[in-house]
């Protein structure tokens, strides 16, 4: 069964730096159809970043401020943030699809029917 582990979180001041990981183990990733997705403190699920092909998207709240990166070879994506602002605290997920899985950009859901999704990791900005 293939996973998704996200790390990189933890608690930062405000125009500080993370930069968060996700590994998939158990599967290849379909190289170009990955996202990130968080939750805040309300429990709302808000889109971040996803690439579908060859587009990047970037929710308006974060734009210009993160970057989303990948590493074919060692099956790895990331969500470079800079910036950080204390309204970024939330909890952060991976989502991606597998080798042979149809890309379906649904942005901004990553729908778990489609996606795999990592069990997140926390990011917490102080002002």
């Amino acid at each position: 069964q293939g996973r998704l582990v996200e790390s990189g979180g933890g608690s930062v001041q405000a125009g500080g730096s993370l930069r968060l990981s996700c590994v998939a183990s158990g599967y290849t990733l379909r190289p170009y159809c990955m996202g990130w997705f968080r939750r805040g403190t309300g429990n709302e699920r808000e889109g971040v970043a996803g690439l579908y092909g060859d587009r990047t998207i970037y929710a308006d709240s974060v734009k210009g401020r993160v970057t989303l990166s990948k590493d074919r070879a060692s099956n790895t994506f990331y969500l470079e943030m800079n910036s950080l602002r204390p309204e970024d605290t939330a909890m952060y997920y991976c989502a991606a699809v597998g080798l042979g899985q149809p890309c379906i950009n649904q942005w901004p859901e990553f729908p778990p029917e489609r996606y795999y999704w990592g069990q997140g990791t926390q990011v917490t900005v102080s002002s």
